[in-house]
């Protein structure tokens, strides 16, 4: 099980002359964000994610314990975020390596023993992740450029879930796969955030987070334009936000 965790937005700028976004994303909910191209919510899950340094404003991430400001991408990976870049070619696979070593690469001192590498603990933890998101690679040691980008994708996912993360953001996490990946990674992610863990999707699909989210941040200009739950989450109420457009009752 995740540590609850809850992702904060405080007052946060992330363009000049927008008006801040304050936001609560709460454990077990899954947030999507949608927009035009180049209207911030890539932004927005970037500095979410300790990337990008917001304007102004401030991220936290609250527990049990305390709370943590994230100030860059380091300290948000160990205070319990994960982030899913969008295109796995260019950030996401380390395409000379290996599934394993690409599944592996960020998680190396969970694989030690008595101080000393066990390629066996290694292999068993990926074995366990390959079972739960179907990944099909006919070896852990064949390339990742040997699989499909579906079954790339999933390679990152493991990735990331392979850090216990309690947040996990994703950027377009189905973008480029085929239909079936897509639907077993909706399958994962809805049972994380049943598990408790906090997640935020941002889609270029409206579709994809109608079906998925709990709620919805539609972004325009850099700012939240409109925010949507329940029964006014519909395709022509995002799609009017995204226009600056009022959205129906």
């Amino acid at each position: 099980m995740p540590e609850a965790l809850t992702l904060e937005a405080r007052a946060l700028v992330i363009k000049r002359d927008a008006r801040p976004i304050s936001q609560l994303i709460r454990p077990g909910e899954i947030v999507g964000l949608a927009g035009l191209d180049g209207h911030g919510q890539e932004r927005f899950l970037e500095t979410l994610a300790g990337l990008k340094a917001p304007v102004d404003g401030e991220v936290y991430l609250e527990r049990a314990g305390g709370r943590t400001r994230v100030s860059g991408f380091r300290k948000a990976v160990a205070h319990g975020i994960a982030y899913l870049p969008r295109d796995r070619r260019a950030t996401g696979i380390f395409p000379t390596q290996s599934v394993l070593d690409n599944f592996a690469i960020s998680t190396v001192g969970r694989d030690a023993f008595f101080g000393l590498l066990s390629f066996k603990k290694r292999r068993r933890r990926y074995e366990a992740y390959r079972e739960r998101l179907s990944i099909l690679a006919p070896k852990p040691e064949a390339a990742i450029t040997t699989l499909s980008g579906g079954n790339q994708q999933k390679v990152l996912l493991a990735r990331a879930l392979a850090l216990e993360p309690g947040v996990l953001l994703l950027n377009d996490p189905t973008r480029g796969v085929d239909v079936a990946t897509r639907h077993v990674l909706y399958d994962v992610f809805r049972e994380l955030a049943r598990d408790g863990m906090t997640l935020v999707i941002l889609s270029s699909e409206i579709e994809e987070i109608l079906l998925l989210c709990h709620r919805v941040l539609v972004f325009r200009e850099n700012e939240v334009a409109a925010e949507m739950t329940g029964d006014v989450m519909t395709t022509d109420n995002v799609i009017a936000a995204m226009f600056g457009r009022e959205a129906r009752p």
